[in-house]
């Protein structure tokens, strides 16, 4: 009887010690294998974000050209689109009636003039009174004057360039009655041109002359033009709360006209910042976050405030520090506590073929 019991408890002994034995290996047959992601660690990198507004291109000089007085036009020196030189020649109106008064005025003056000295010989002799000089040296003044207006109205007759630059399309033809009013044509200096735009009042700390601004448009898509702040006006638009700013573009092709709408994008100041790929940001409703790797390989989420976003990349505000491992891609498979492994490291998973499965050769 006491061998029985003995035996038995030395069986029960066995088999509990087996599932003592057994227990480890099932419970690392049960746990989940690690989710496969990639993961970057965060480095504060050299970051200059932008401010980008809608502007419109203008010439830095740019006029309407018109006449001063009404007259018929004798002659026009230029085509439509030409390229021209300070002071040349446009229009030439018909000067003959100014021409003949001027002619009428210089011989007045001459008649004046020597009326003059020859009285003033007398007055050195005192054989005349001192008025009569007076008098006749105002007459030759006034003679003087007048053949000076009339100079001034026959160049008032010859319409010239004021600055070199490009002209427009012709509106005038020889034998037509010009006047005040009339546009002969539009002249532009677009060597270099100028773009209003409008930004925040936030922005102001960047609006800096010389701060480096691009600028693209639609007629020429995919290029940018490279330009820089010239000056910010002095008010602040109490409506909008914007401020008007203006760029400096050079425009050695001419590529850039008058009238043109461009998208501009100003560049602040660099500064250190912690950038992450965009693709790693995930948003709930408001509320931003990425997943960041603990030192046991288990994710958490990290609520982030996310500032500007470009080509790809999210500046991070607040929320990361400096040397935090984060998960780029996979972020889908994802929930707090989930252990994961580089994708790159994670190994193949395997399974054994099924019964009567022709092996490869």
């Amino acid at each position: 009887m006491a061998s029985r019991v003995l035996a038995a408890g030395l069986v029960l002994a066995g088999a509990m010690g087996l599932a003592a034995c057994g227990r480890p290996a099932a419970d690392a047959a049960t746990a989940p294998a690690p989710v496969p992601v990639t993961t970057v660690v965060v480095r504060p990198v050299a970051w200059s974000d932008t401010v980008q507004a809608l502007g419109t291109a203008q010439a830095r000089e740019s006029v309407t050209l018109t006449a001063k007085v009404s007259e018929i036009v004798d002659q026009v020196h230029f085509d439509s689109g030409q390229r021209v030189r300070a002071g040349q020649p446009l229009v030439t109106l018909r000067v003959d009636a100014q021409e003949a008064a001027l002619g009428e005025a210089e011989a007045t003056l001459a008649e004046a003039g020597q009326q003059y000295r020859r009285l003033q010989g007398l007055a050195d002799r005192q054989l005349v009174a001192r008025a009569t000089l007076d008098a006749q040296r105002a007459l030759r003044d006034v003679a003087a004057a007048r053949v000076r207006q009339m100079r001034s109205d026959i160049r008032d007759r010859h319409v010239r360039a004021p600055f070199a630059g490009v002209l427009g399309i012709r509106q005038v033809s020889p034998g037509a009655l010009l006047t005040p009013s009339s546009v002969i044509a539009t002249l532009d200096d677009i060597s270099r041109m100028y773009v209003d735009f409008q930004v925040p009042e936030a922005a102001l700390p960047a609006m800096v002359p010389g701060a480096r601004v691009d600028a693209g448009a639609a007629a020429w898509p995919g290029r940018r033009f490279e330009g820089e702040v010239q000056a910010a006006d002095a008010r602040i638009d109490p409506a909008t709360r914007s401020l008007t700013v203006r760029a400096v573009f050079d425009n050695p092709e001419g590529l850039l006209r008058p009238g043109m709408l461009l998208d501009v994008r100003l560049y602040r100041p660099e500064r250190q910042a912690i950038v992450v790929p965009e693709i790693s940001v995930v948003q709930v409703g408001r509320d931003s976050f990425v997943y960041r790797v603990g030192r046991d390989g288990r994710v958490e989420q990290a609520r982030v405030r996310t500032g500007v976003r470009r080509e790809g990349q999210a500046e991070v505000v607040e929320g990361l520090r400096a040397g935090d491992r984060i998960v780029v891609d996979g972020t889908g498979k994802l929930r707090p506590g989930v252990t994961v492994a580089e994708a790159a490291a994670a190994a193949p998973a395997t399974t054994a073929p099924p019964a009567g499965a022709r092996q490869p050769d």
